[in-house]
């Protein structure tokens, strides 16, 4: 090829480039509709004129890629790329080829195979790298990020954009300071762009909302429209992110009954998203007037929510209208039938924002317009191959039969999704959804056995991407409870409703296929805690699996369980005896009037001042958990009864259940422990080798996030007189810092961690810390890491003790902090309080804890906080005071190991 020839195509071919990188920029490939309010973002090729036709093979056939791009066909395109490519390889034309391999990357991610474009974009950016062109390094490394964004993998991304030190500030040869040293002002915004994303993703809302609007900023000044209304349309999701925030806060405050924060929660609520709506109006507007109808879909289609939210139904009807006439002019791919799935759960106001689109049915007048809707994204999907999206797209018909109790139709269009499914070895995330559907569909019919296998379906695909679907995106993370957790308490419904309670079984054992009825609602139930934990603490926490654990074989004669279940209308109660036989109680309570009632015992044990104790509400759930099997607990010797708790159960001190027959606290009877999941549990019996403590204190009034601890006087001497009875280090007020204690646990090996301080378990992980010196705080996310990034193949972290701390009483969600701070923090058990307590008393609790446990190796570490709680019930105190009222003793939780 003549040397003018090869310029003026290099010249071509990099216009190209230039001007698909303005309009692809951090807008990824589709991501899956299977949570709602998840955008649908859509990128474009590399567009604009190829040079005249010419003689050589290769160029015809990047000429025939993009025209067949331009119609639709990116399978086809994908095709002629890949010939072109081949002979650019076999010439050795390293710099065309590189080029073609951009163009089929974005192709990839275009028919959602994200993996194989991150494979194309590792080879391209070693080619860059190899040349010496630092720009389009930069420039892939962000596009590359996206890819990962896409895979739900924002920290990925996040190394390559930034690949942050400590302070936050970008390393280099990420992507950012690749840009900034180039002075490459698109390729920043580009970066800042993704970076935005990838921080929102991660639930870092603030520094998302920071990294877009200097992108906004720099847009400005390159006056490009189809970068502006990108970075627009991210702002707007930034900030809806950050005002649902603000309205699950806000719930929760109403929860524990404080009405004037959840109120000001809403109102800032309210300011965010007036924030995301002029950001998303004017990205709407932009597009509409250089007329990039996709662009202007992503913006309604975000918009029609929060016009619903805040009661703007005119607005929401006319931009839905607008939306629908829009969706007829976008050709045919992949987007579009995203889209369209969308637009139809956008059909009408939901009342509920957290009501999950996947239980929801639309009003009977609305189905027929979603029908046609979804049969039109189906052709499209057929059309164009996607077995991913047309999937999707059958699956919702199949729901729309399902809510019309049309079932025979149901049944088949949502086999037909599940099929498609089965196509595409990356659909894990919607085959779980249709294997649900048809559960549900299988139930209504009556068909219960059908209905279970599908449900076992959902759940054993579910299992397969637990991590990535529940670690994936901080909002989806909040629709667990109505997008994942019904699935496995509807299959533990399901087996249990073939199961006879104890008031009216049959006393004699279990038949062989009861036992194994047990066991598999016990498998569900425990799969479903490991789930529930991997979605509040998200990326930061690594679940350790116990194998082959099961309570049946947890080594201890003398230890019952007890695993509850909420469901909508009653709860269960199943008793695990050491023979391995199972017993079932039903609590016939609704689920809010049992979280009312739940939460009632718990403000009355915490109403002390009047030094009266009321004791029915006590009363009342003893006889719910305890009462049907005490004969049982009688006749086998049980000493001790470890709970599995759901819900709201979780939060209250089932040490101060109380038996009005025998006047006394279930704590004077059993030594009592709680785990979040026996497969989360290590049941070693604790290793009394080298016990030592390394003591962590507050004594001082601190000040953390605008709110003032007042100082806790009695902690010096609760540190010095654990001390006494257990070797070890102290680091009080000002050496109690983030940075003593990681120098502290790198020198030495502690198997006990005992902090005395203030501490929050809150409804998110960010919200759920202890106080330490000079006013700063330690999430459990980073005392997590501080621990795990110490080598304890010697010994492991046996006791994290945290007294002080407290649960916000009635929130559900700031539950599932306390019930995993033992898994978070990597040690065996942990000691907590539920709510923070005088410190005298405290003081009273951890000496005679420790004495116990370091005097007696018979003693289990329940049965040592059982002992050291009967001494204030009985009055055994130094200073001669009472502290008989459960306000003093019950709140001591004895989290993980027991034994």
């Amino acid at each position: 090829m003549p040397t003018d020839r090869k310029s003026r195509l290099r010249q071509f071919l990099v216009v190209l480039c230039l001007i698909s990188f303005t309009c692809s920029l951090w807008l990824g490939v589709q991501t899956s509709p299977t949570i709602q309010s998840q955008e649908k973002s859509t990128w474009f090729l590399r567009i604009g004129e190829v040079a005249k036709a010419q003689s050589n093979v290769a160029e015809r056939l990047v000429q025939q890629g993009l025209e067949r791009h331009q119609t639709g066909d990116t399978r086809g395109a994908i095709e002629s790329w890949q010939k072109a490519l081949t002979i650019y390889q076999k010439n050795n034309n390293s710099a065309h080829e590189a080029i073609v391999r951009e163009n089929l990357v974005r192709a990839y991610q275009q028919i959602g195979q994200p993996e194989q474009a991150i494979n194309r974009w590792n080879e391209l950016t070693a080619y860059y790298r190899q040349v010496g062109n630092w720009q389009f390094l930069g420039r892939s490394l962000s596009e590359q990020s996206q890819a990962y964004n896409s895979l739900g993998q924002p920290l990925k991304a996040i190394a390559l954009l930034c690949n942050p030190d400590k302070y936050n500030n970008c390393r280099d040869g990420s992507a950012l300071e690749i840009a900034r040293a180039t002075s490459d002002r698109m390729g920043e915004v580009a970066a800042l762009g993704s970076l935005g994303d990838a921080k929102r993703l991660t639930g870092d809302y603030e520094l998302a909302i920071k990294y877009l609007e200097n992108s906004l900023e720099i847009v400005k000044k390159l006056k490009t429209p189809a970068l502006r209304v990108s970075v627009l349309n991210s702002l707007g999701n930034a900030y809806i992110s950050s005002a649902q925030l603000k309205y699950r806060r806000a719930d929760s405050a109403t929860q524990i009954g404080d009405n004037p924060e959840a109120n000001k929660l809403r109102n800032d609520g309210k300011q965010l998203d007036a924030k995301a709506l002029g950001y998303l109006r004017e990205s709407s507007e932009i597009a509409r007037s250089q007329k990039d109808i996709s662009g202007e879909m992503r913006s309604l289609v975000r918009i029609i929510p929060l016009y619903y939210r805040h009661n703007l139904t005119t607005d929401a009807t006319n931009s839905l209208q607008h939306a629908t006439k829009l969706l007829e002019q976008l050709p045919d791919s992949r987007a579009r039938v995203y889209t369209t799935i969308d637009l139809v759960h956008l059909l009408e106001p939901v009342a509920n924002q957290r009501t999950s689109f996947r239980t929801r049915c639309l009003a009977p007048n609305i189905l027929p317009k979603a029908t046609s809707l979804l049969n039109q994204a189906i052709t499209v999907a057929q059309r164009l191959q996607d077995f991913r999206a047309e999937s999707f797209a059958l699956g919702e018909l199949g729901h729309i039969y399902e809510c019309r109790q049309e079932y025979p139709q149901a049944l088949e269009m949502t086999g037909r999704a599940r099929s498609a499914a089965e196509q595409n070895l990356k659909s894990q995330d919607s085959l779980y959804l249709w294997e649900w559907q048809i559960g549900r569909i299988l139930k209504a019919q009556g068909k219960t056995d059908g209905a279970i296998s599908a449900y076992e379906r959902a759940i054993n695909t579910l299992e397969t991407i637990r991590r990535d679907i529940l670690t994936a995106n901080r909002d989806i993370q909040f629709d667990f409870r109505d997008t994942i957790e019904p699935i496995y308490h509807d299959l533990v419904a399901l087996r249990l409703s073939s199961e006879q309670p104890v008031q009216t079984a049959n006393k004699s054992l279990l038949s062989k296929d009861s036992k194994e009825n047990f066991r598999s609602i016990l498998k569900t139930i425990d799969l479903l805690k490991l789930a529930e934990l991997q979605n509040f603490f998200g990326n930061d926490c690594v679940l350790s699996l116990i194998p082959q654990q099961s309570i049946d074989n947890t080594g201890n004669s003398t230890t019952a369980f007890l695993n509850t279940i909420i469901l909508e209308d009653k709860t269960a109660v199943i008793l695990s005896l050491p023979s391995g036989q199972k017993k079932l109680s039903w609590i016939p309570v609704q689920r809010q009037d049992l979280i009312n009632r739940i939460n009632e015992f718990r403000r009355g044990l915490e109403r002390f001042r009047d030094n009266t104790y009321d004791t029915s509400p006590a009363e009342e759930v003893y006889d719910w958990l305890i009462r049907p099997f005490i004969e049982d607990f009688k006749q086998t010797g049980i000493k001790t009864i470890v709970f599995v708790q759901d819900g709201i159960l979780r939060s209250i001190a089932m040490t101060a259940l109380y038996d009005r027959q025998l006047k006394q606290f279930l704590i004077q009877q059993y030594a009592i422990a709680t785990v979040p999941s026996i497969n989360l549990t290590d049941t070693k019996p604790l290793s009394r080798k080298e016990l030592r403590v390394l003591a962590l204190g507050l004594s001082q009034t601190a000040t953390v996030d605008g709110t003032t601890f007042a100082g806790l006087k009695n902690v010096i001497r609760e540190i010095t007189e654990i001390l006494q009875k257990i070797p070890g280090k102290k680091l009080l007020d000002d050496e109690f810092t983030n940075l003593r204690l990681q120098e502290e646990l790198s020198q030495k090996v502690y198997p006990i961690l005992h902090i005395a301080t203030h501490g929050k378990f809150g409804a998110e992980p960010q919200d759920t810390f202890i106080v330490t010196g000079k006013n700063q705080k330690l999430t459990f996310n980073e005392l997590d890491r501080q621990i795990k990034s110490v080598s304890r193949n010697t010994q492991p972290l046996e006791l994290l003790s945290l007294t002080a701390c407290e649960t916000a009483v009635g929130d559900e969600r700031a539950t599932l902090g306390l019930a995993g701070v033992a898994i978070q923090a990597g040690a065996k058990s942990a000691l907590a309080t539920l709510w923070a307590i005088d410190d005298v008393t405290t003081v009273q609790i951890a000496t005679d804890f420790y004495s116990k446990l370091s005097s007696d190796r018979n003693t289990t570490k329940a049965q040592a906080l059982q002992a050291a709680q009967i001494g204030l019930i009985e009055g055994k105190t130094a200073d001669g005071q009472k502290y008989t009222h459960p306000y003093y003793w019950s709140p001591f939780l004895l989290i993980g190991n027991w034994l």
